[in-house]
């Protein structure tokens, strides 16, 4: 017996260990090493054997106090001990039945068997609003299919004047118990109940009212509080208002989503809005006052003198409120566009041409003599600025 590991060596279990953590060391091994998981490996096969080995001594408190005393000759009869051991006596269906499940998709031998309160599944639907909507909340009325108690059965779902009977195939347990046979044994599988499906009861005369179900589809009105700031695909929970329950369990919900209509003036970015102004080109050159649409409506915004096409400015707290608190708002980015003008007529292009010439912008301008740059260099400032504020003046009246 020289040439077998230490049995709580082998499921990694110190000599004090408890029973309860053998048993969990051993499912954690058996399940490592397990044939079918390892189909044609026979090093696995042997570690599960071994692990099977060791658990059979250590599980049994006999056996473990002769291991403890004798060690491996304590079954071998070569130290006063009983001699051999078998795994007839043993239970491992719980253990076998956690790694039959992982394997096959059943259950456990000591699986719930029981037909308690259910929760129905949530109901789903959608509503659309607009950005606006979006942004401040509303409400709205929605209709969808709400299964409310049958009046003529009162949700027992079996004709007037009958019950429900106890399903004869699991006994009113909503669960069976199928055995498989596996490489060790028969495992036992726990599965809901085919005949009664969980409930435990089946009904032999249907209620005419609801074909048995219990309950009967109706059309429902109901309105809704959309909050400030949801964002599209985002849900509104409305409880209870879902399908019902099973064994006496609550309803499921209602969950509406939301789609938000887009709006070709803003576009959000979590709790901002961002969009686009146009802008002269004289109000660009000068600064001025311009009109911005916001969400809250139209504000006037000053523009700065030599302000660039792609300026992106900031309207503080005018973006989109937060969901959790409708006082805190994001803010709205603008970004201006100097428009370029089109259609001049003859007055407006010649000022558009004084202008080019007096900021020194024209061909003609940058080709002259070089003594006209120092003139123009000599004039005042003051008198050069007046003079492209007419030009730009001119240009504006003529657009």
């Amino acid at each position: 017996m020289a040439d077998k590991r230490d049995y709580y060596e082998v499921l990694g279990v110190p000599k004090n260990a408890s029973e309860a953590d053998i048993k969990k060391a051993f499912r954690t091994v058996a399940k490592k090493y397990h044939p079918d998981a390892h189909p044609g490996d026979k090093e696995c096969e042997e570690k599960f054997k071994e692990a099977q080995e060791a658990y059979a001594v250590l599980s049994d408190a006999d056996k473990r106090r002769q291991y403890d005393q004798f060690g491996h000759a304590a079954f071998d009869g070569s130290a006063g001990g009983a001699g051999g051991f078998d795994f007839s006596g043993m239970d491992m269906g719980d253990i076998f039945g956690d790694i039959f499940g992982d394997f096959f998709g059943g259950g456990s031998r000591r699986s719930s068997a029981n037909n308690g309160p259910m929760k129905g599944a949530n109901i789903r639907m959608s509503v659309r609003i607009t950005f606006e909507e979006a942004v401040f909340g509303c409400e709205k009325e929605i209709e969808f299919t709400y299964k409310e108690v049958c009046g003529t059965c009162h949700s027992t779902g079996a004709k007037p004047g009958t019950s429900p009977e106890t399903c004869t195939k699991c006994g009113g347990k909503g669960k069976v118990v199928y055995s498989q046979q596996s490489l060790f044994g028969m495992v036992q599988n726990v599965q809901t109940c085919p005949d009664c499906r969980g409930t435990g009861k089946v009904i032999k005369e249907k209620c005419p009212a609801c074909n048995g179900s219990g309950y009967v589809p109706k059309k429902m009105k109901k309105k809704i509080e959309i909050p400030a700031g949801i964002d599209n695909g985002q849900c509104v929970r409305v409880r209870d208002f879902g399908e019902p329950g099973t064994n006496g369990g609550p309803r499921g919900d209602l969950l509406v989503e939301v789609i938000v209509s887009r709006n070709p003036a803003f576009e959000r970015q979590d709790m901002n809005i961002h969009s686009q102004t146009s802008i002269s080109f004289a109000i660009a050159a000068l600064g001025g006052d311009i009109r911005i649409k916001t969400v809250d409506g139209d504000i006037i915004y000053t523009v700065a003198p030599g302000t660039q096409t792609g300026t992106r400015i900031r309207l503080k707290g005018k973006g989109v409120p937060s969901l959790r608190n409708k006082d805190i708002r994001g803010d709205h980015y603008v970004t201006l566009i100097v428009a370029t003008p089109t259609g001049l007529s003859k007055d407006a292009k010649e000022a558009l041409r004084q202008f080019d010439a007096l900021s020194g912008n024209s061909l003609t301008q940058a080709s002259g003599p070089q003594s006209a740059k120092f003139d123009k260099k000599s004039e005042k400032k003051k008198g050069f600025m007046d003079k492209i504020k007419e030009s730009l003046d001119d240009l504006s009246e003529n657009l």
